[in-house]
């Protein structure tokens, strides 16, 4: 009976894998490549250039999306986490009009803790531990005349299947989706990902990017942030993101 019970418990464990990875998975037809006449040039990864700048690729939501962006208002969403600070830079360029900076779009951001679980979600085979009444690492800004939000947080950690990174999502003043992706994080010998090593899991069986189901297609490092700091000063990351508006 125990051994039976063991070999359970190894299925599910697959089983909710798989899901998580599946579920992370990038849209196909947003991953698709494009080609249009104009000013647009041919790229992968559901990225085009136009006007100088090159939009930020479509990216999925992922499994664990904020469930009300509106109530996290907020600059600070470490929200108690313990983590190697990181401060987040995200600057959102107007693609329409000559990469000029927008102002007073919404984003929201939001990712995983120090061990690889989000917020208001859990207790469930895609997620074991529950944080379904808590809302940490996620938040709203409202981008200044220079484009720019800025978010103090954790450094995220990693979980199976997926390589570090920070879910996105751009709106209008008035709520209208513009723009869902996801940024990824530089990786080797000398990186961030690198010092803080899985928050002491260390890097055995992470996803890098060039495997990971997101950014494998992203060849150009559109959607690698530029990080830099220390594990014990922090982490400074900076980004930009061109959108059509």
């Amino acid at each position: 009976m125990e051994r039976k019970n063991f070999l359970k418990s190894l299925m599910i464990g697959a089983v909710s894998s798989s899901a998580l990875v599946a579920a992370c998975r990038k849209d196909t037809a947003a991953a698709a490549s494009n080609s249009t006449t104009g000013t647009t040039t041919t790229t992968t990864g559901g990225a085009s250039t136009e006007n100088g700048c090159t939009v930020a690729p479509t990216e999925t939501e992922g499994p664990f999306p904020t469930k009300a962006p509106a109530s996290y208002v907020r600059s600070d969403i470490t929200d108690g986490r313990s983590g190697h600070k990181l401060t987040a830079k995200i600057t959102v360029l107007n693609n329409s009009n000559n990469c000029n900076p927008l102002s007073g779009l919404l984003v929201d951001i939001w990712h995983c803790d120090a061990e690889g679980n989000y917020s208001e979600y859990g207790g469930t085979g895609m997620q074991s531990t529950n944080y379904q009444s808590v809302h940490f690492l996620r938040g709203r800004q409202t981008t200044d005349a220079n484009g720019l939000v800025t978010f103090t947080t954790i450094f995220p950690g990693w979980y199976n299947g997926r390589a570090t990174h920070i879910h996105v999502h751009i709106y209008s003043a008035s709520g209208t989706s513009l723009k869902v992706t996801q940024i990824a994080f530089p990786e080797g010998s000398g990186t961030a990902v690198a010092a803080v090593n899985g928050y002491g899991k260390g890097m055995s069986g992470y996803t890098y990017n060039k495997s990971d189901n997101v950014f494998s297609d992203d060849t150009a490092g559109i959607e690698i942030a530029t990080v830099s700091g220390s594990t014990s000063a922090g982490f400074n990351l900076t980004i930009n993101l061109s959108i059509k508006a």
